[in-house]
């Protein structure tokens, strides 16, 4: 039994303390933040208020399960997901934004930038209008499960 604990601790320990860095992408995919932030400066004249609702669509994100992309995942016929549930259904603004940018980034470079990453930058780029910037630290895996 104590061991069991043991290895519980330690693979949780692991999995929680992921090593994040700035310029994660700056090899694989360097344009990965122009884009986003392209995409995200772009839907301030679209969308008034936009930056509140990518602002809490990244808190819900990080919220739930740590952040990790679970907010963007869609419903299926078995699985109501966090984004079709009671609170968010018909208040979560930017889902499109996101969509936007990660389908360019895809264009860009395929299967290498996490949604939960994706999200994470757009969040920080809703403050560039005020002058405000600073580094992200990125290399999130995306989540898998997402329960409403």
């Amino acid at each position: 039994m104590f061991f069991a604990m043991l290895l519980f601790i330690i693979c949780y320990y692991n999995q929680s303390n992921a090593q994040l860095e700035v310029g994660f992408y700056k090899n694989s995919c360097p344009r990965a933040e122009s884009i986003i932030r392209d995409k995200v400066q772009r839907s301030f004249f679209l969308a008034r208020g936009i930056a509140p609702g990518i602002l809490r669509l990244h808190f819900h994100d990080c919220f739930v399960r740590g952040c990790d992309g679970s907010i963007l995942i869609d419903s299926t016929a078995t699985n109501s997901t966090e984004k079709d549930g009671p609170p968010n259904v018909n208040s979560l603004r930017g889902l499109d934004i996101i969509e936007r940018a990660k389908s360019r980034i895809e264009a860009t470079c395929k299967g290498v930038v996490s949604c939960a990453d994706i999200l994470a930058y757009a969040a920080r780029d809703c403050f560039s209008k005020r002058g405000l910037e600073w580094d992200v630290p990125v290399g999130r895996r995306d989540g898998r499960i997402s329960i409403a």
